[in-house]
């Protein structure tokens, strides 16, 4: 009785949330007009720049650190990266992401599932990086100064946060709130987030897979591993 009772709670929380984000919007323009909304657009760029570049710093430390090429990986990783962009889950993603590192890529099973299966739980970096660079782009546009250490804590707790974000579409949300509140900027502004955040959710959760499978190719080293040789057949 209690779980059906939550179910319809739930159910009525899903249907308001298009109206309370509606509202926020509409409270944001008659106050501060358009203007926020351009700024939305040059933090989505932002976000985006900066995934693209954590994951030109997962291909180096691939292409130095471990024996796996990164055109060969992305090759052979591409069914789990489209799947991520997606579906926003890197739960979802999991299986097809331990797959492909260890049929398509070549990774032994001991380095594949730890970064497949270990880190789609408590790796998700992409998540980190967007829950700060979303709670600095609220303090921009409230004109809200953020000190070194407010901004040392925003990281910390964006950390934090994104281990504790479950591994489904737009969780981070709702960890955000942890980074929000660490440093007193108004939790409500988050809902004006979920405008764009169903994009860029997609994109840090294909961020979130990479790192998985970089640590998967940083764990099976330098050298690949050889195949044990099959026993010889004794001659009747």
């Amino acid at each position: 009785m209690a779980y059906e009772i939550l179910l319809v709670v739930l159910h009525w929380i899903i249907q308001l949330v298009p109206i309370g984000v509606f509202a926020i919007v509409a409270k944001v323009v008659g106050t501060e007009g358009f203007g926020p909304f351009k700024a939305m657009g040059a933090f989505i760029l932002a976000v985006i720049l900066a995934l693209a570049l954590q994951s030109v710093w997962y291909l180096v430390r691939i292409r130095f650190f471990s024996w796996v090429r990164p055109l060969d990986l992305l090759r052979g990783m591409r069914d789990a990266l489209v799947m991520a962009f997606s579906t926003g889950s890197s739960t979802a993603t999991m299986p097809v992401t331990y797959a492909c590192l260890k049929e398509k890529v070549g990774l032994r099973e001991e380095s594949a599932s730890m970064g497949a299966l270990v880190g789609s739980n408590f790796n998700n970096d992409g998540t980190a990086l967007y829950e700060a660079m979303a709670a600095l782009f609220v303090a921009q546009m409230l004109g809200q100064h953020l000190t070194p250490v407010q901004q040392l804590l925003i990281v910390f707790t964006s950390i934090i946060a994104s281990v504790g974000a479950a591994g489904i579409p737009e969780a981070g949300l709702v960890t955000m709130t942890l980074v929000f509140t660490a440093v007193g900027l108004p939790v409500q502004y988050i809902g004006l987030l979920l405008t764009v955040d169903w994009f860029l959710d997609r994109c840090r959760t294909t961020v979130n897979v990479l790192g998985d499978v970089n640590v998967s190719c940083l764990l099976d080293g330098r050298e690949r591993a050889v195949a044990p040789a099959a026993p010889a057949v004794a001659a009747s």
